[in-house]
């Protein structure tokens, strides 16, 4: 067993994710060794968590769309690791989900993260991510920070959130289609190329 299972195993069976186990959930996310980026979201969402798949939703197809990868590169583990900041499904509020647990980056991504020497992007998606990996390096709101993200190269990138519900930001941001999209495609490329 590889120190990457062994880790997976200890998530599954820490106390703290008794609920989910007991739901007959697993943590939702893929690392590897080898993997040339890293994609840092906030947490599954539930159609993710009762797949089993990370990003299986219409964020994903987003989210794979704005890198310029299909299917078979998200999901190829070698390539890309998609390690969120919570492993589960962490419920639903009035309007989106509930936020991710904050102990459990602080426990599980340091080890994880150790055992992937090859990343060459990391990709921080959303709020969560962007204040735990960018702290004082965050600009004074989300959209200022995404539209700072050549400040953070080479090898960190900010995004939005690829959710439907983003596309109203979107419209109202065309800078992130015309400007931010083709280096983020072009640096995906690179990384994969490596």
């Amino acid at each position: 067993m590889s120190k990457l299972d062994r880790i997976r195993q200890q998530i599954t069976d820490h106390a703290d994710n008794a609920w989910a186990k007991q739901q007959g959930w697993g943590p939702v996310y893929t690392a590897h060794e080898k993997a040339k980026i890293l994609i840092i979201g906030q947490a599954p969402g539930r159609l993710a968590q009762e797949s089993g798949v990370p990003w299986d939703d219409p964020s994903g197809r987003n989210l794979r769309k704005w890198m310029g990868v299909d299917d078979e590169v998200f999901y190829d583990e070698t390539k890309v690791a998609l390690v969120p900041m919570d492993f589960y499904f962490p419920g639903s509020k009035e309007r989106g989900d509930l936020p991710p647990r904050p102990e459990f980056v602080k426990k599980w991504h340091e080890p994880i993260l150790a055992e992937m020497p090859s990343v060459q992007l990391t990709m921080l998606i959303g709020q969560y991510a962007h204040n735990y990996y960018l702290g004082n390096e965050r600009k004074r709101n989300l959209t200022e920070t995404v539209r700072a993200f050549a400040e953070f190269q080479p090898g960190r990138f900010p995004l939005v959130h690829p959710s439907p519900r983003n596309n109203i930001w979107q419209k109202k941001n065309p800078w992130f289609e015309t400007e931010l999209l083709p280096h983020l495609r072009a640096q995906v490329k690179l990384a994969l190329d490596l």
